[in-house]
């Protein structure tokens, strides 16, 4: 395999976000039959989905947990707030609550982060977030 490298750094070609349930059998159909995302990877305990559109190389990995959790704060050390950046929040509000999902509120404006977005959680009590970028500083691929 060929290192690319930029002036500072080797590139990262790919990136997998994991998420631990216990049990996760419930949390593999949320991600699977309600999101909708492409298993690419069962491993056994621990299944990798494709969390972006074909091509663009994002992945969320969902593991049978060896240990309680430890807080269900997402902001504290060690929490976690998954985001799937979408132009279509509204879509995706509408195809979630169509699925059954608890959606705490409907997709507002944040003026401090200059994002239009709702949360809302999985099975395993993990925090997921739909948004949309409205900065002139963040570049869609």
């Amino acid at each position: 395999m060929l290192a690319r490298m930029t002036p500072s750094r080797p590139l990262i070609d790919q990136a997998v976000t994991f998420l631990y349930a216990d049990p996760p059998e419930p949390s593999w159909a949320f991600y699977e039959n309600v999101l909708g995302l492409k298993l690419v990877q069962d491993q056994g305990s621990c299944r990798i989905y494709e969390a972006a559109s074909e091509g663009r190389r994002a992945f969320i990995g969902v593991c049978r947990a060896r240990a309680p959790r430890a807080s269900d704060n997402p902001r504290v050390v060690g929490g976690v707030v998954f985001t799937f950046v979408t132009s279509d929040v509204d879509g995706w509000h509408a195809h979630l609550k169509a699925k059954g999902v608890a959606l705490p509120a409907q997709p507002a404006m944040s003026k401090d982060y200059q994002v239009y977005h709702f949360f809302f959680q999985d099975p395993a009590g993990y925090t997921l977030e739909v948004q949309r970028f409205d900065r002139p500083d963040w570049k869609m691929p």
